[in-house]
């Protein structure tokens, strides 16, 4: 098997710990890397170690030329992602964008022609779109035991602070940027990726971060004929319920938490519809009788393993092997990043929040 030769740009935590932390492990089979781009000394000195045999180099642009390069993943700042990613394209790279994808719709969609412009594959590094419990909830849904889906509950909760560079406005941060990929990508995917799928509500909130970017997010999102997805992110929820999926139909609900599932629903085989009385109910004496009666719920558990973090991002990159080596087509496509973006490019837009810190980092070495 041909394995396909890397440069991964940036080793923070995304860089090292999920793409270099997928390469380096034995699930990888297809690929190696050859390079890393690294500002940080310290770092480069690090992944000199780490990875066997590859190149460390301190800036992007030292890659332009070399020939020995299948795919340039960006793990750069978010703020970054956009300028890099399109210098990459314009110099003939395949390019995996980690999200999110850019900070507006307009720099998706110049990444998306400038790809098609110099014959390159660009995506974004939409993993959670393969994610375990996703697949899961897809697959719940689409027995139609639920009936027809009603709402969409997606929560990202917790209580935890935060004080690094991914609170600041100004590197394209906070909770929508950073994380909201992941859930308005999952929404917009139960949404059949409509075009007319829209924000129906929006809030967005800084709470206890250090930074100037949101740490709160409420966000409802739908389309015509569709149901209504709610999406909560949010790093002050002290009292945490647990799930990250539940989803509504006419006939039951679906539950996700952890690795567990749970569908309870009405089988109408086993109960049937009751006939409609128009008259007020009452008991024998006369008195109002109000509708009581003892439904059998059917419910079906199970687990499922992986997450995010390691199956999800598996199958991620042997998708791009597979559309890198044998031209198949990506099934997390860049249009598909462009439209989350637009989502949270909206969201921003009606919910301005006031900048207090610039782009500055320092790199301690």
């Amino acid at each position: 098997m041909k394995k396909l030769r890397v440069a991964i740009i940036g080793q923070g935590r995304s860089g090292k710990g999920i793409h270099g932390a997928f390469f380096k492990s034995d699930e990888n089979e297809k690929y190696e890397v050859a390079y890393i781009v690294e500002k940080s000394a310290k770092r480069r000195d690090i992944a000199a170690k780490e990875y066997a045999g590859c190149t460390v180099l301190s800036d992007y642009t030292e890659l332009f030329g070399k020939k020995d390069v299948d795919l340039v993943v960006n793990a750069s700042f978010s703020q970054m992602h956009y300028p890099i990613t399109k210098d990459l394209l314009s110099h003939g790279f395949n390019v995996v964008c980690e999200k999110p994808f850019g900070r507006t719709v307009y720099e998706c969609m110049d990444l998306i022609n400038t790809a098609k412009k110099n014959g390159v594959v660009v995506t974004a590094f939409q993993q959670s779109l393969a994610a375990p419990d996703f697949e899961t909830v897809k697959r719940l849904i689409n027995t139609g035991k639920i009936g027809n889906v009603l709402q969409i509950n997606i929560r990202y909760q917790g209580f935890a602070r935060r004080w690094d560079w991914q609170t600041l406005q100004s590197f394209c941060a906070g909770s929508v940027y950073n994380t909201g990929p992941h859930p308005i990508g999952q929404a917009l995917c139960l949404l059949d990726w409509d075009d007319k799928a829209t924000v129906a509500f929006s809030s967005l909130a800084t709470a206890i971060t250090s930074g100037d970017a949101e740490d709160f997010a409420k966000i409802i999102i739908t389309a015509p004929g569709k149901p209504f997805v709610d999406i909560e992110i949010t790093s002050t929820d002290a009292y945490n319920d647990g799930y990250r999926f539940k989803v509504i139909g006419t006939k039951g609900s679906i539950k996700i938490a952890g690795s567990e599932y749970a569908m309870k629903y009405l089988d109408e085989e086993k109960t049937a519809p009751r006939e409609l009385i128009r008259r007020p109910l009452e008991k024998e004496n006369g008195d109002p009788l109000f509708c009581n009666e003892t439904i059998e719920l059917t419910e079906e558990t199970g687990i499922f393993t992986g997450s995010s973090f390691d199956s999800a991002v598996k199958r991620f990159y042997d998708m791009m092997y597979d559309v890198t080596v044998e031209g198949k087509p990506l099934k997390i496509t860049p249009e598909m990043a462009m439209k989350v973006i637009g989502i949270i490019e909206k969201c921003h837009a009606d919910n301005p929040l006031k900048a207090r810190f610039d782009d500055r980092v320092e790199y301690l070495d």
